[in-house]
């Protein structure tokens, strides 16, 4: 979303802003039930539709944070990996299962696989396919 639209809409729309501000107010002071939160989704769902924000467009911005958001968890985890490659220990659990552990990271897959489950700082990231880099991290961790 551009500030200018923002901006813009703000410019040609000011009035009605205004009078959906008040009656919200008025709302929220008179109406203590769920009734009252019920009406102030729908006056701010009225001026999301009138000001042409569509749920589409809702959904592309939340898809495009959510994307930059795992792609910037992933790079960072990356970065680690090769920080603590030193650190790194790897357990074989005897039922073709492995576990590499770092402070930070925690690698769990089966022997053959072409993905390993990651977490970072002990919050589940995903299952990644097998990299070079996190295959040059897994060996190193055997050796360690």
């Amino acid at each position: 979303m551009d500030a200018q639209v923002w901006l813009e809409f703000l410019k040609q729309n000011w009035l009605v802003i205004v009078i959906a501000l008040i009656v919200l107010i008025i709302v929220i002071n008179l109406v203590k039930t769920v009734i009252k939160w019920a009406l102030v989704v729908l006056i701010i769902g009225g001026l999301l539709i009138y000001s042409g924000i569509s749920l589409d467009q809702i959904g592309e911005v939340v898809t495009t944070v959510k994307n930059e958001t795992v792609d910037t968890v992933k790079t960072e985890a990356m970065n680690m990996m090769m920080k603590e490659v030193k650190d790194a220990q790897y357990t074989s659990n005897g039922d073709g299962t492995f576990t590499v552990k770092s402070p930070n990271l925690e690698l769990k897959g089966s022997s053959g696989s072409k993905e390993v489950e990651v977490k970072f700082r002990g919050v589940p990231v995903g299952k990644w396919d097998i990299n070079e880099t996190i295959q040059k991290y897994i060996e190193q961790a055997k050796q360690n």
